[in-house]
């Protein structure tokens, strides 16, 4: 997961809503993510993505599993969103698809990669065995007119409620990006994996070398604790 959350003047008493993120909101997610979030991730930057319909599918698809939310303004525009998916447990017995396989985008590929390569070294269901399903924060982006007005911590609450409506107790988020790293560690979340860029040489040199202070990809996770027993959704 990356974060976007820079600056701007604006008046951080107008009313928010939480709401969440419908099929129909989709062209206007992916709008604020081209403003506000795919320029600044720090991978895109230093592979100088560009233009990549491949991106902004991936970052749409887990809308379908209901759990995502969106900030609004009292105009009712989006101006911040938190994207999250469904993990569950893997089989034992089939293994996991690859999320590079199927990419013919040359340089979102190399990102695909990274993120296979980190899912073989880390399994989060490893580390909760006793979970079947987990909440996956995949992006969080904020207007940056609208720095400072608590909604990365409003749309992460939301989260919460329905993870405790589902009775899902592990939010997992992959943070490529320093700033969302310290978002998420300010928002109680605590690392539990850590790769550093220099270390990731599937070809036998490092892959990625984005400009500091983005020297690592990190897992952080945030347990909550659940009066009921768990399901599998």
């Amino acid at each position: 997961m990356s974060s976007s959350t820079s600056s701007a003047n604006l008046d951080k008493e107008s009313p928010v809503t939480i709401e969440l993120v419908r099929p129909e909101d989709t062209p206007e997610v992916l709008a604020m993510l081209k403003t506000f979030f795919f320029k600044d991730e720090p991978l895109n930057t230093f592979l100088d993505l560009g233009e990549c319909k491949e991106l902004e599918q991936f970052s749409v698809k887990p809308l379908k599993d209901n759990c995502s939310y969106k900030a609004l303004n009292k105009k009712g525009e989006i101006i911040g969103v938190f994207i999250n998916g469904l993990m569950r447990r893997p089989s034992p017995t089939e293994p996991a698809d690859k999320l590079a396989d199927p990419c013919e985008h040359p340089k979102f590929q190399k990102i695909l990669s990274l993120m296979d390569h980190l899912e073989e070294k880390f399994n989060i269901f490893d580390l909760y065995p006793n979970e079947n399903c987990i909440l996956d924060g995949k992006i969080l982006s904020v207007n940056s007119n609208y720095r400072g007005c608590g909604i990365a911590g409003k749309l992460t609450e939301r989260a919460y409620e329905y993870m405790r409506e589902h009775q899902i107790s592990v939010y997992h988020v992959l943070c490529s990006s320093h700033y969302s790293a310290r978002v998420m560690e300010k928002l109680g979340f605590h690392e539990v994996y850590k790769m550093n860029y220099a270390d990731y040489k599937p070809q036998g040199a490092v892959v990625f070398k984005p400009a500091l202070p983005h020297v690592a990809a990190r897992v952080l996770v945030k347990e909550l604790d659940q009066d009921k027993p768990k399901s599998v959704l």
